[in-house]
């Protein structure tokens, strides 16, 4: 399943929504995703939205979408 994780850069500074980031993350489970990224970044996580059926046809539509796997986290 895809998700979209939606973060800050790092757990110092307040949560602002214009500083607000996305990354995709192609995992079994929303705990998966949240694991993968707590464990390899110092992003403050917000949100994890799966992604499914129009969510996810309007994402990769709109060419944003770059999906991360458990292989090829950056």
């Amino acid at each position: 399943m895809i998700f979209k994780v939606l973060y800050q850069e790092n757990t110092k500074s307040n949560p602002k929504r214009e500083f607000t980031n996305a990354l995709y993350l192609d995992c079994e489970t929303e705990v998966e995703a949240r694991e993968l990224v707590d464990k390899n970044t110092d992003h403050n996580i917000e949100f994890i939205e799966p992604l499914e059926g129009n969510h996810l046809a309007y994402e990769q539509k709109s060419q944003i979408l770059k999906l991360r796997s458990l292989n090829n986290y950056e």
